[in-house]
């Protein structure tokens, strides 16, 4: 998100480096540092990194409707509002497309949202960590948490290396010991970009993603939280962001999906989220 160009004009400070409080959040037991059970840290990774990207390819056969709302805060009055709702579907010629369904004005004055911000809530925020994106990620073992009533291996992750014009996640991860799957994310999308005194900063804030069991096999991401601070040059700027993913269906396709010689997905998977209980 960037400031506004009233905001950019009044002035210029250094950018305060990128910082990550990891804070308990509702619904999480304590850390454990413990070893996972029967198994080794390299095997738990590389088993949930198989399952996300069976999950990534299963999740891009379903249609979903997705709700986007972005605020800006003086105190505890909201003084913006950014609002979208759309489906995304399919074309008649299987194509994925978005049909919006609901743009109310936009009313944000104090930041601009922009295309990278658009990406990351359609790519990034629900975030998946595959087999394919391991060699580019350091992977840490934390230890076993409870998250709500399971019980997660947690991992923190960051980039190795910030390529140009390429985007990544930073933060911590949770996943179930039963299912081998991503449970939850927290962190943000890096790198922030722009630069301070030339007013063209474009910086990104920290969320919080959960999913849920959806079709009985893969945890689908279902609602999207952030309350940050955006520390720009001329100031902070508070905001809070919500994105729920509902109506997940499977797309009835004759086109079988294979992943290491197993189809992906079936006729059963054609069910729709749960009511999200998170506020």
């Amino acid at each position: 998100m960037k400031p506004t160009s009233f905001l950019r004009a009044l002035g210029a400070l250094t950018l305060c480096l990128f910082c990550l409080p990891l804070l308990a959040q509702e619904g999480e037991g304590q850390m454990r540092n413990i070893p996972p059970k029967d198994t080794t840290v390299d095997q738990v990774i590389q088993r949930f990194a198989a399952k996300e990207k069976e999950f990534k390819i299963a999740r891009e056969q379903y249609t979903w409707t997705q709700s986007v709302k972005v605020q800006t805060l003086e105190g505890s009055t909201v003084d913006g509002e950014y609002q979208q709702v759309f489906d995304v579907v399919f074309d008649d010629r299987g194509r994925r497309i978005q049909l919006i369904k609901f743009a109310p004005q936009n009313t944000l004055t104090r930041i601009q949202m922009t295309q990278e911000d658009l990406d990351d809530i359609e790519k990034r925020m629900p975030f998946t960590m595959t087999i394919d994106d391991l060699p580019f990620y350091d992977v840490h073992y934390l230890g076993q948490q409870q998250e709500d009533e399971l019980n997660c291996y947690v991992f923190d992750i960051g980039p190795k290396r910030i390529e140009k014009s390429q985007r990544y996640f930073e933060g911590r991860i949770w996943v179930d010991d039963h299912d081998f799957q991503i449970v939850k994310t927290y962190g943000k999308n890096v790198p922030d970009l722009g630069k301070a005194k030339r007013g063209n900063e474009n910086l990104f804030p920290r969320f919080t993603t959960w999913r849920e069991q959806i079709d009985g096999k893969y945890w689908f991401p279902t609602y999207t939280k952030v309350d940050d601070f955006l520390h720009f040059s001329m100031g902070d700027v508070h905001i809070r962001q919500v994105v729920r993913y509902e109506n997940y269906k499977r797309f009835a396709s004759k086109t079988r999906i294979l992943y290491e010689g197993q189809e992906i997905g079936g006729p059963e998977d054609n069910k729709t989220a749960p009511e999200d209980k998170k506020k």
